[in-house]
């Protein structure tokens, strides 16, 4: 049986922990529906706080699964490093893009979302709809 093409989903944080917790989370919202490909690229080697363009190209190649890419990131350096990757035009895969949405809620819409066989345009819009929510 030939792999069904997914979205891949690479969370961009300054640190490592919160990348690979909200990839968790995320994930684990998402249970019920297909396997979402999701990568966590957060910090720097060595475990310290910052953003890294190699951790952010593997993770992107890792979860490329021919259907897009989207990134999302948290915080401003996060967003520069996404931005001149993007510009370099042959460090991501095709079709990836960096999507502006809230971080832990824009994370979970776009897995859940992704986990319904949902296109890069459906996974960027429900993402950025996050910006929405109401918690009160």
């Amino acid at each position: 049986m030939s792999e069904e093409k997914l979205v891949g989903i690479v969370l961009v944080s300054h640190s490592a922990e919160v990348a690979e917790s909200v990839a968790r989370l995320a994930q684990g919202l998402a249970s019920g529906g297909a396997a979402v490909p999701v990568a966590p690229a957060g910090g720097r080697k060595g475990g310290r706080l910052g953003t890294s363009a190699e951790l952010v190209t593997a993770a992107a190649a890792s979860v490329d699964r021919g259907a897009g890419v989207a990134v999302l990131t948290d915080l401003g350096s996060a967003v520069l490093t996404v931005k001149a990757l993007l510009a370099e035009g042959d460090e991501l895969p095709g079709n990836t893009r960096l999507v502006d949405a809230p971080f832990v809620e824009g994370a979970v819409a776009a897995v859940v979302t992704a986990a319904t066989g949902a296109d890069l345009d459906e996974v960027q819009a429900a993402a950025t709809e996050a910006y929405g929510y109401r918690k009160v």
